[in-house]
């Protein structure tokens, strides 16, 4: 394969805006060529001075924790903006399609909308597993992207690593893997096969293990023409200085980060657990990520009955394969212990398995 085939024409000659800091990149002198405030910030933080837009310290703490490359790696306003830039780069308006698996994450469709590019939708198996043999099926010389959420939102659950195996063998186009749950899995995802994949796009986040999810940081981690061009297509301060150094400190607490996982994966348990003792609980399903997915009984009559008490949980039945289910957040302990008490309290559904 080759990538270059892929991408659309106006991005192959595209010209990248060049910063003030790409013609100068370092750390010390007397910086009169951005036309920043010398003077300093009013904010408490100094502020004044842009970000470095390529994010260098940073990316070299991120790599060196994961073992891949710099030059492999993309940071962005969230993975949104990494969805987002794959579609301007690989995908002609009003030409091209991507494939996506409902029930999944919606940004994908969103992202797709409004660059105008068509949507092929091949659900997802009743199992919430690909079903490769359609999805392969369904491509056509116009198909350039193709997302699989693992582990999937809302279903919580991997998908199977054969069918992923066989769609970046088989799909002559991007697979993006998006695992922003992935580190509330024993599986270390797909990141240690990059090299193996030109085709394959890793996305993972710094708003789930990492508690972070108002910084809004992502990442992109694939083949280095594809951060080329993702690189050379973004904003260019694109990343905050305060985003920046929260997330370099974040890293250096590396420990820290995987105590409140095993923290979360094992509330999860004892969730679960507790969940599958209530009379009105029809099936809680596997989950591989910080959040559950769990079938009710009269499930909207619940959702309501929850809501009036002050807990908030996300009604996902009216999503493909979702019927009656409602997606809850593993919580602190106490949280968890709330929600099962009230539900405890709440009237089943005449019947309901006692």
């Amino acid at each position: 394969m080759n990538i270059e085939d892929l991408l659309r024409e106006n991005i192959k000659n595209f010209k990248p805006y060049r910063s003030a800091r790409d013609e100068f990149s370092g750390k010390e002198g007397v910086f009169l060529d951005a036309n920043e405030n010398s003077l300093g910030s009013v904010s408490l933080v100094k502020a004044n001075r842009y970000p470095d837009p390529h994010q260098s310290d940073l990316k070299k703490k991120i790599c060196t924790l994961k073992n891949v490359s710099t030059s492999r790696l993309f940071l962005g306003n969230g993975s949104d903006e990494a969805i987002d830039l794959l579609f301007r780069a690989f995908c002609r308006p009003g030409i091209d399609q991507c494939i996506i698996m409902p029930p999944t994450y919606g940004m994908y469709r969103v992202c797709a909308d409004l660059n105008d590019i068509e949507v092929l939708e091949i659900p997802l198996t009743d199992q919430f597993d690909v079903d490769t043999d359609r999805v392969l099926r369904a491509v056509t010389e116009r198909t350039k992207l193709l997302f699989v959420c693992s582990p999937n939102n809302p279903s919580a659950n991997q998908m199977s690593r054969p069918a992923i195996k066989t769609l970046l063998e088989k799909f002559n186009g991007l697979v993006v893997v998006d695992e922003a749950y992935i580190d509330f899995c024993a599986d270390q995802g797909w990141l240690p096969r990059l090299d193996a994949f030109e085709n394959l796009v890793v996305l993972q986040t710094f708003s789930k293990a990492w508690g972070m999810a108002g910084l809004r940081l992502g990442m992109a981690f694939a083949s280095e023409i594809i951060i080329r061009v993702l690189d050379g297509i973004k904003y260019p301060y694109n990343i905050s200085v305060l985003t920046q150094q929260c997330a370099a400190e974040a890293v250096d607490r590396f420990a820290e980060k995987e105590r409140y996982v095993r923290e979360i994966v094992d509330q999860r348990k004892q969730l679960v657990e507790h969940l599958q003792n209530l009379p009105m609980v029809k099936h809680v399903f596997p989950s591989d990520a910080n959040f559950i997915l769990v079938r009710f009984s009269n499930v909207r009559t619940l959702y309501d009955q929850l809501l009036a008490r002050g807990i908030i949980v996300r009604d996902r039945s009216g999503v493909l394969h979702c019927e009656d289910c409602l997606r809850i957040t593993v919580g602190t302990a106490e949280e968890n212990n709330l929600l099962i008490k009230t539900l405890r309290q709440l009237k089943p559904d005449p019947g309901v398995r006692s």
